[in-house]
Protein backbone atom coordinates (compact mmCIF):
# COMPACT_ATOMS: atom_id res chain seq x y z
CA UNK A 1 0.00 0.00 0.00
CA UNK A 2 1.60 3.22 -1.19
CA UNK A 3 0.64 6.82 -1.91
CA UNK A 4 0.07 6.17 -5.61
CA UNK A 5 -1.88 2.95 -5.25
CA UNK A 6 -5.56 3.02 -6.16
CA UNK A 7 -8.18 2.83 -3.40
CA UNK A 8 -11.68 1.46 -3.96
CA UNK A 9 -14.36 2.79 -1.62
CA UNK A 10 -17.78 1.35 -2.40
CA UNK A 11 -18.31 2.00 -6.12
CA UNK A 12 -15.67 4.71 -6.49
CA UNK A 13 -12.02 4.00 -7.26
CA UNK A 14 -9.60 6.74 -6.27
CA UNK A 15 -6.60 6.87 -8.62
CA UNK A 16 -4.21 7.46 -5.70
CA UNK A 17 -4.36 8.28 -1.99
CA UNK A 18 -4.07 12.09 -2.26
CA UNK A 19 -7.15 14.18 -1.43
CA UNK A 20 -7.67 17.94 -1.60
CA UNK A 21 -8.86 18.96 1.85
CA UNK A 22 -11.82 21.36 2.14
CA UNK A 23 -10.56 24.95 2.30
CA UNK A 24 -12.88 27.93 2.73
CA UNK A 25 -12.56 30.47 -0.07
CA UNK A 26 -15.01 33.14 1.19
CA UNK A 27 -15.89 33.95 -2.41
CA UNK A 28 -19.62 33.27 -2.79
CA UNK A 29 -22.70 35.45 -2.98
CA UNK A 30 -25.84 33.94 -1.45
CA UNK A 31 -24.05 30.58 -1.35
CA UNK A 32 -23.53 30.24 -5.10
CA UNK A 33 -20.40 28.64 -6.55
CA UNK A 34 -18.55 30.99 -8.91
CA UNK A 35 -15.81 30.92 -11.52
CA UNK A 36 -13.35 31.10 -8.62
CA UNK A 37 -14.55 27.74 -7.31
CA UNK A 38 -14.38 26.18 -10.77
CA UNK A 39 -10.78 27.27 -11.28
CA UNK A 40 -9.64 26.68 -7.69
CA UNK A 41 -11.06 23.16 -7.44
CA UNK A 42 -10.60 22.27 -11.10
CA UNK A 43 -6.90 23.07 -11.13
CA UNK A 44 -6.27 20.64 -8.26
CA UNK A 45 -8.00 17.91 -10.26
CA UNK A 46 -5.77 18.71 -13.25
CA UNK A 47 -2.84 18.47 -10.83
CA UNK A 48 -3.46 14.78 -10.17
CA UNK A 49 -5.37 14.59 -6.87
CA UNK A 50 -7.59 11.54 -6.46
CA UNK A 51 -10.47 13.46 -4.90
CA UNK A 52 -11.22 17.16 -4.62
CA UNK A 53 -13.56 18.24 -1.82
CA UNK A 54 -15.30 21.61 -1.74
CA UNK A 55 -14.98 23.97 1.17
CA UNK A 56 -17.50 23.76 4.02
CA UNK A 57 -20.77 24.02 2.09
CA UNK A 58 -23.62 25.21 4.28
CA UNK A 59 -26.80 23.16 4.55
CA UNK A 60 -28.74 26.23 5.77
CA UNK A 61 -28.16 29.93 5.25
CA UNK A 62 -27.56 30.45 8.98
CA UNK A 63 -25.07 27.58 8.89
CA UNK A 64 -22.51 29.57 6.90
CA UNK A 65 -19.33 30.62 8.63
CA UNK A 66 -19.49 33.97 6.84
CA UNK A 67 -22.00 35.66 4.53
CA UNK A 68 -19.72 34.79 1.59
CA UNK A 69 -19.51 31.03 2.17
CA UNK A 70 -20.54 28.34 -0.29
CA UNK A 71 -24.02 26.86 0.18
CA UNK A 72 -26.22 23.95 -0.82
CA UNK A 73 -29.43 24.86 1.02
CA UNK A 74 -31.58 25.50 -2.06
CA UNK A 75 -32.07 23.88 -5.43
CA UNK A 76 -30.74 26.92 -7.28
CA UNK A 77 -27.29 26.06 -5.90
CA UNK A 78 -27.20 22.74 -7.75
CA UNK A 79 -26.19 23.75 -11.27
CA UNK A 80 -23.21 25.99 -10.35
CA UNK A 81 -21.93 23.15 -8.18
CA UNK A 82 -22.65 20.63 -10.94
CA UNK A 83 -20.42 22.66 -13.27
CA UNK A 84 -17.55 22.21 -10.80
CA UNK A 85 -18.27 18.51 -10.27
CA UNK A 86 -18.38 17.82 -14.02
CA UNK A 87 -15.02 19.44 -14.62
CA UNK A 88 -13.32 17.73 -11.67
CA UNK A 89 -14.64 14.34 -12.72
CA UNK A 90 -13.59 15.02 -16.32
CA UNK A 91 -10.00 15.32 -15.11
CA UNK A 92 -10.08 11.89 -13.48
CA UNK A 93 -10.66 12.99 -9.89
CA UNK A 94 -13.65 12.21 -7.68
CA UNK A 95 -15.59 15.41 -6.90
CA UNK A 96 -16.61 15.69 -3.27
CA UNK A 97 -18.63 18.15 -1.21
CA UNK A 98 -18.31 18.86 2.49
CA UNK A 99 -21.72 19.38 4.10
CA UNK A 100 -21.47 21.78 7.00
CA UNK A 101 -23.19 23.91 9.61
CA UNK A 102 -21.06 26.45 11.50
CA UNK A 103 -23.20 26.58 14.65
CA UNK A 104 -22.01 29.22 17.12
CA UNK A 105 -19.02 30.09 14.89
CA UNK A 106 -21.32 31.47 12.17
CA UNK A 107 -21.83 35.06 11.04
CA UNK A 108 -18.19 36.19 11.11
CA UNK A 109 -16.12 38.30 8.76
CA UNK A 110 -13.59 36.84 6.35
CA UNK A 111 -10.13 36.21 7.88
CA UNK A 112 -8.50 38.90 5.76
CA UNK A 113 -11.12 41.34 7.07
CA UNK A 114 -10.10 40.60 10.64
CA UNK A 115 -12.71 38.02 11.63
CA UNK A 116 -15.18 38.75 14.41
CA UNK A 117 -18.96 38.98 14.32
CA UNK A 118 -20.82 40.48 11.38
CA UNK A 119 -23.51 42.99 12.37
CA UNK A 120 -27.08 42.53 11.17
CA UNK A 121 -26.76 45.72 9.12
CA UNK A 122 -23.86 44.11 7.24
CA UNK A 123 -25.67 40.85 6.52
CA UNK A 124 -25.04 39.06 9.80
CA UNK A 125 -27.42 36.91 11.86
CA UNK A 126 -27.82 35.26 15.26
CA UNK A 127 -26.14 31.83 15.21
CA UNK A 128 -27.60 28.67 16.73
CA UNK A 129 -25.83 26.12 18.93
CA UNK A 130 -26.46 23.33 21.43
CA UNK A 131 -26.02 25.85 24.26
CA UNK A 132 -26.12 29.64 24.46
CA UNK A 133 -22.36 29.99 24.93
CA UNK A 134 -20.31 32.24 22.66
CA UNK A 135 -17.09 30.82 21.23
CA UNK A 136 -15.21 33.89 22.44
CA UNK A 137 -15.90 37.55 23.12
CA UNK A 138 -15.66 38.63 19.46
CA UNK A 139 -18.37 36.13 18.49
CA UNK A 140 -22.11 36.44 19.00
CA UNK A 141 -23.89 34.58 21.74
CA UNK A 142 -25.88 31.89 19.92
CA UNK A 143 -29.48 30.89 20.39
CA UNK A 144 -29.87 27.46 21.99
CA UNK A 145 -31.54 25.02 19.62
CA UNK A 146 -34.72 23.31 20.72
CA UNK A 147 -35.49 19.77 19.58
CA UNK A 148 -37.59 21.00 16.67
CA UNK A 149 -34.66 23.12 15.51
CA UNK A 150 -32.33 20.13 15.80
CA UNK A 151 -34.65 17.98 13.70
CA UNK A 152 -34.82 20.73 11.10
CA UNK A 153 -31.04 20.79 10.74
CA UNK A 154 -30.85 17.00 10.46
CA UNK A 155 -33.38 17.25 7.64
CA UNK A 156 -31.34 20.05 6.07
CA UNK A 157 -28.25 17.82 5.96
CA UNK A 158 -30.28 15.09 4.26
CA UNK A 159 -31.76 17.54 1.74
CA UNK A 160 -28.27 18.87 1.02
CA UNK A 161 -27.04 15.33 0.35
CA UNK A 162 -29.87 14.92 -2.15
CA UNK A 163 -28.77 18.09 -3.93
CA UNK A 164 -25.16 16.87 -3.90
CA UNK A 165 -26.33 13.72 -5.67
CA UNK A 166 -28.15 15.80 -8.30
CA UNK A 167 -25.04 17.92 -8.79
CA UNK A 168 -22.99 14.83 -9.65
CA UNK A 169 -20.68 14.62 -6.66
CA UNK A 170 -19.15 11.20 -6.01
CA UNK A 171 -18.51 11.57 -2.29
CA UNK A 172 -19.87 13.62 0.57
CA UNK A 173 -18.12 14.53 3.79
CA UNK A 174 -20.08 15.48 6.89
CA UNK A 175 -18.22 18.24 8.75
CA UNK A 176 -18.21 17.31 12.43
CA UNK A 177 -14.97 19.07 13.37
CA UNK A 178 -13.31 22.41 14.15
CA UNK A 179 -15.83 23.69 16.69
CA UNK A 180 -18.72 23.85 14.24
CA UNK A 181 -22.23 22.66 15.05
CA UNK A 182 -21.83 18.87 15.17
CA UNK A 183 -18.57 19.17 17.09
CA UNK A 184 -20.28 21.62 19.46
CA UNK A 185 -22.76 18.89 20.38
CA UNK A 186 -19.95 16.34 20.84
CA UNK A 187 -17.81 18.41 23.19
CA UNK A 188 -18.76 19.01 26.84
CA UNK A 189 -16.94 22.34 26.53
CA UNK A 190 -19.70 23.69 24.28
CA UNK A 191 -22.63 21.40 25.11
CA UNK A 192 -24.24 22.07 28.50
CA UNK A 193 -27.63 20.59 27.65
CA UNK A 194 -29.55 18.38 30.07
CA UNK A 195 -31.93 16.80 27.57
CA UNK A 196 -31.46 13.87 25.15
CA UNK A 197 -28.70 15.79 23.33
CA UNK A 198 -26.46 16.60 26.29
CA UNK A 199 -24.68 15.13 29.28
CA UNK A 200 -23.64 11.55 28.59
CA UNK A 201 -21.48 10.40 25.69
CA UNK A 202 -24.53 8.70 24.19
CA UNK A 203 -26.52 11.91 24.30
CA UNK A 204 -23.74 14.22 23.07
CA UNK A 205 -23.13 11.97 20.06
CA UNK A 206 -26.84 11.66 19.21
CA UNK A 207 -26.91 14.63 16.82
CA UNK A 208 -23.84 13.39 14.92
CA UNK A 209 -25.39 9.94 14.59
CA UNK A 210 -28.70 11.36 13.41
CA UNK A 211 -27.02 13.53 10.78
CA UNK A 212 -24.85 10.71 9.41
CA UNK A 213 -27.78 8.29 9.35
CA UNK A 214 -29.99 10.83 7.56
CA UNK A 215 -27.31 11.58 4.97
CA UNK A 216 -26.61 7.89 4.39
CA UNK A 217 -30.30 7.21 3.77
CA UNK A 218 -30.31 9.77 0.96
CA UNK A 219 -26.79 9.30 -0.38
CA UNK A 220 -26.51 6.44 -2.92
CA UNK A 221 -25.24 3.17 -1.51
CA UNK A 222 -22.52 2.91 -4.15
CA UNK A 223 -20.97 6.27 -3.18
CA UNK A 224 -18.59 6.97 -0.25
CA UNK A 225 -19.46 8.92 2.88
CA UNK A 226 -16.65 10.58 4.84
CA UNK A 227 -16.94 12.25 8.24
CA UNK A 228 -14.42 14.85 9.39
CA UNK A 229 -13.97 14.97 13.16
CA UNK A 230 -11.75 16.80 15.59
CA UNK A 231 -10.18 13.84 17.35
CA UNK A 232 -9.38 15.98 20.41
CA UNK A 233 -10.19 19.42 21.77
CA UNK A 234 -6.64 19.66 23.17
CA UNK A 235 -8.23 20.75 26.48
CA UNK A 236 -8.61 18.73 29.69
CA UNK A 237 -12.22 17.72 30.15
CA UNK A 238 -13.02 18.15 26.47
CA UNK A 239 -13.56 15.72 23.61
CA UNK A 240 -10.66 13.24 23.39
CA UNK A 241 -9.18 10.51 21.15
CA UNK A 242 -10.77 7.61 23.05
CA UNK A 243 -14.21 9.16 22.54
CA UNK A 244 -13.34 9.63 18.87
CA UNK A 245 -12.67 5.91 18.54
CA UNK A 246 -16.04 5.08 20.05
CA UNK A 247 -17.81 7.59 17.82
CA UNK A 248 -16.04 6.18 14.76
CA UNK A 249 -17.30 2.69 15.62
CA UNK A 250 -20.86 4.00 15.77
CA UNK A 251 -20.57 5.96 12.54
CA UNK A 252 -19.14 2.92 10.76
CA UNK A 253 -22.29 0.98 11.61
CA UNK A 254 -24.37 3.88 10.26
CA UNK A 255 -22.66 3.70 6.88
CA UNK A 256 -19.68 6.03 7.17
CA UNK A 257 -16.73 4.77 5.14
CA UNK A 258 -13.82 6.97 6.24
CA UNK A 259 -13.02 9.20 9.20
CA UNK A 260 -11.09 12.33 8.26
CA UNK A 261 -9.04 13.00 11.39
CA UNK A 262 -8.41 16.63 12.28
CA UNK A 263 -8.41 18.27 15.73
CA UNK A 264 -9.21 21.36 17.78
CA UNK A 265 -11.49 24.28 17.05
CA UNK A 266 -13.95 24.31 19.91
CA UNK A 267 -11.80 26.04 22.54
CA UNK A 268 -10.01 29.32 21.79
CA UNK A 269 -7.53 28.69 24.61
CA UNK A 270 -6.40 25.25 23.38
CA UNK A 271 -2.62 24.72 23.27
CA UNK A 272 -2.01 22.71 20.11
CA UNK A 273 1.46 21.19 19.61
CA UNK A 274 1.60 21.82 15.89
CA UNK A 275 4.30 20.23 13.76
CA UNK A 276 4.68 18.06 10.64
CA UNK A 277 2.00 15.35 10.65
CA UNK A 278 0.92 16.26 14.19
CA UNK A 279 -2.59 14.84 13.71
CA UNK A 280 -1.54 11.61 11.99
CA UNK A 281 -1.44 9.61 15.27
CA UNK A 282 -5.18 10.18 15.61
CA UNK A 283 -5.80 8.70 12.18
CA UNK A 284 -3.62 5.72 13.08
CA UNK A 285 -5.39 5.13 16.41
CA UNK A 286 -8.90 5.36 14.98
CA UNK A 287 -7.99 3.18 11.99
CA UNK A 288 -6.58 0.50 14.27
CA UNK A 289 -9.10 0.57 17.11
CA UNK A 290 -12.33 1.35 15.25
CA UNK A 291 -11.37 -0.75 12.19
CA UNK A 292 -12.46 1.90 9.73
CA UNK A 293 -10.61 3.71 6.96
CA UNK A 294 -9.10 7.03 7.97
CA UNK A 295 -7.58 10.12 6.43
CA UNK A 296 -4.61 11.98 7.87
CA UNK A 297 -4.53 15.76 7.60
CA UNK A 298 -2.42 18.55 9.04
CA UNK A 299 0.99 19.84 7.99
CA UNK A 300 1.58 17.08 5.45
CA UNK A 301 3.82 18.70 2.86
CA UNK A 302 6.48 16.23 1.72
CA UNK A 303 6.06 13.33 -0.73
CA UNK A 304 8.08 10.87 1.36
CA UNK A 305 6.21 11.90 4.49
CA UNK A 306 2.85 11.32 2.78
CA UNK A 307 3.95 7.98 1.32
CA UNK A 308 5.16 6.79 4.72
CA UNK A 309 1.81 7.61 6.32
CA UNK A 310 0.05 5.35 3.84
CA UNK A 311 2.68 2.63 3.51
CA UNK A 312 3.04 2.26 7.28
CA UNK A 313 -0.72 1.83 7.68
CA UNK A 314 -1.28 5.03 9.63
CA UNK A 315 -4.06 6.17 7.30
CA UNK A 316 -5.66 5.15 4.02
CA UNK A 317 -5.49 8.61 2.42
CA UNK A 318 -3.72 11.88 3.09
CA UNK A 319 -5.54 15.19 2.81
CA UNK A 320 -3.52 18.28 1.98
CA UNK A 321 -4.75 21.84 2.39
CA UNK A 322 -2.19 24.66 2.54
CA UNK A 323 0.28 22.69 0.45
CA UNK A 324 -2.33 22.54 -2.33
CA UNK A 325 -2.73 26.31 -2.07
CA UNK A 326 0.99 26.65 -2.60
CA UNK A 327 1.18 24.00 -5.31
CA UNK A 328 -1.98 22.88 -7.17
CA UNK A 329 0.07 20.22 -9.01
CA UNK A 330 1.58 18.69 -5.88
CA UNK A 331 0.71 15.08 -6.87
CA UNK A 332 2.63 15.41 -10.15
CA UNK A 333 5.73 16.61 -8.32
CA UNK A 334 5.31 13.98 -5.59
CA UNK A 335 5.11 11.22 -8.20
CA UNK A 336 8.37 12.43 -9.72
CA UNK A 337 10.08 12.48 -6.34
CA UNK A 338 8.88 8.96 -5.54
CA UNK A 339 9.61 7.64 -9.05
CA UNK A 340 5.96 6.72 -9.57
CA UNK A 341 3.91 7.03 -12.73
CA UNK A 342 1.07 9.52 -12.88
CA UNK A 343 -1.07 10.48 -15.85
CA UNK A 344 -0.91 14.07 -17.09
CA UNK A 345 -3.68 16.01 -18.74
CA UNK A 346 -3.16 15.81 -22.50
CA UNK A 347 -3.06 19.60 -22.73
CA UNK A 348 0.02 19.68 -20.47
CA UNK A 349 1.73 16.56 -21.78
CA UNK A 350 4.43 18.49 -23.66
CA UNK A 351 5.86 19.53 -20.29
CA UNK A 352 5.88 16.00 -18.86
CA UNK A 353 8.89 13.70 -18.57
CA UNK A 354 9.45 11.54 -21.66
CA UNK A 355 7.23 8.49 -21.71
CA UNK A 356 4.54 9.96 -19.42
CA UNK A 357 1.05 8.92 -20.44
CA UNK A 358 -1.92 11.26 -20.79
CA UNK A 359 -5.39 10.83 -19.45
Amino acid sequence: MHLFDELKIRGVTLRNRIVVSPMCQYSSADGFATDWHLVHLGSRAVGGAAAVITEATAVTAEGRISPVDLGIWKDAHIEPLARVARFVRGQGAAPGVQLAHAGRKASVRRPWEGGGAVADADGGWTPVAPSAIAFEERYRTPKELDEQGIRGIVEAFAAAAGRAKQAGFQLVEVHAAHGYLIHEFLSPLSNRRTDAYGGSFENRTRFAREVVAAVRRVWPGELPLFVRISATDWVDGGWNPDQSVELAKQLKHLGADLIDCSSGGTAPNAKIPMGPGYQTPFAEKIRREAEIMTGAVGMITDAKQADAIVSEGKADVVLLAREFLRQPYWPIHAAGELAKEIAWSAQYLRAAPQGTRSR
